[in-house]
């Protein structure tokens, strides 16, 4: 089995570090995870989280970078942890999505979310306005359309996707990670982020997309991937996909 270890901060982590279970331990699935999303955010104490995705392996023998890239459809389960005012996991195996709340007086996780479901249309948009310079035209039509209709959406950011993720999940809406001027093949790893939560959403009811298909059909060429995600609401994603669609007209 291999592990992959992602940390984005360059500062502490300059390197990716690859995990190999020695041979004797050796089973028949495939790790990707991301051990601290958002660690930009620690000093300041904003929550952050981990992220993860298994495979199961599609060659006999020695592990190979091979049984790694597959497209998300063939994610056997994947979840998250949640590190905020409360310390949660979310996790699908395929049949919907649960939630499991740490109950610290017992030291387990309880069920506390039971089958999550993720509301058809939202009133909340996601991404880093930072950047609406360097956004293409579709992109800055679309967020101007969610402040600017006849009920405006709210904009929430944190800067984790764990965190990100979780509050569209829980309230609805639309989290976007979009191709930039600087990024036009965007900025988030496919095999360890944005796939683990597409399958997420998916399994609750919503959809994902890089702009053009799912996130969860991308057949991945390298590890480290990139890849622009729009994802959350069913509705909502289809009006940026829309949005998109006009302007490749």
């Amino acid at each position: 089995m291999y592990l992959y270890w992602w940390h984005s901060n360059v500062e502490l982590i300059t390197s990716v570090v690859k995990f190999q279970v020695e041979d004797k331990c050796q089973g028949k699935y495939i790790v990707c995870f991301d051990p601290l999303d958002g660690s930009s955010n620690i000093d300041c104490l904003v929550s952050i989280g981990s992220i993860f995705g298994i495979y199961k392996r599609t060659t006999d023998g020695a592990p190979t970078v091979g049984d790694t890239l597959q497209a998300g459809r063939h994610l056997v389960a994947a979840g998250y942890a949640l590190y905020g005012s409360a310390t949660m996991m979310v996790l699908s195996t395929g049949q919907g999505v649960n939630g499991f709340m740490l109950d610290p007086a017992i030291g387990e996780f309880v069920l506390t979310d039971p089958n999550m479901r993720i509301k058809p249309r939202g009133k909340i948009y996601s991404l880093n306005e930072g950047y609406a310079n360097k956004w293409d035209d579709a992109i800055r039509e679309y967020v101007n359309s969610k402040k600017q209709g006849p009920k405006p959406y709210g904009g929430r950011y944190i800067g984790s996707m764990v965190a990100d993720v979780h509050r569209t999940l829980k309230y609805g809406g639309i989290f976007m990670y979009p191709a930039t001027a600087d990024a036009p093949k965007g900025k988030l790893r496919l095999m360890y982020e944005c796939n683990p939560m597409a399958f997420i959403i998916e399994q609750a009811g919503g959809k994902s997309s890089n702009g053009s298909v799912s996130i969860l059909d991308i057949q991945p060429e390298a590890i480290h991937q990139r890849s622009p995600i729009f994802l959350g609401s069913s509705e909502d994603v289809e009006e940026v996909l829309a949005c998109i669609a006009k302007h490749k007209q």
